[in-house]
């Protein structure tokens, strides 16, 4: 669990100050990525409960494998479907088609393909993802 605190620290400075003063979309896209090694982590966590409540049968090591099976347990749990869909987006996103725009200014916006729509990831995007996740850490303790 201490992994995943360490994470979100390094997460939340990306969004609360490298992303206040510099405004571009590659932060954006490492911000993305700090988020999905968050939830990675917190999958471990996930995992490990279910382990003591003998529900995780073994898997091969594969992030999707674990992502299913987790699914499949934590099926009643919204916020951790919630977040695990949204891991998908973040562990595809080096392959994703990306468009730039408006950096260096206020409104500054990353346009993501996936699943064949584009999802404007934007500051007040990021703003909802990061309560998400936050809410998520939350019912991980």
């Amino acid at each position: 669990m201490d992994d995943v605190i360490k994470e979100k620290i390094s997460a939340d400075h990306l969004l609360y100050v490298s992303l206040k003063y510099t405004k571009t979309c590659d932060v954006i896209i490492n911000l993305l990525l700090r988020w999905k090694v968050m939830v990675e982590k917190a999958m471990d966590v996930l995992i490990d409960k279910a382990k003591k409540k003998k529900k995780w049968k073994p898997v091969p090591d594969a992030p999707r494998a674990k992502v299913v099976q987790l699914k499949k347990i934590y099926a009643k749990e919204k916020l951790v479907i919630e977040v695990l869909e949204l891991y998908e987006m973040f562990r595809d996103l080096n392959k994703l088609e990306k468009i730039r725009e408006s950096e260096f200014r206020k409104g500054v916006n990353l346009k993501v393909k996936y699943k064949n729509d584009f999802v404007n990831v934007n500051l007040d995007k990021l703003k909802e993802y990061a309560d998400l996740l936050e809410r998520f850490i939350s019912y991980l303790r």
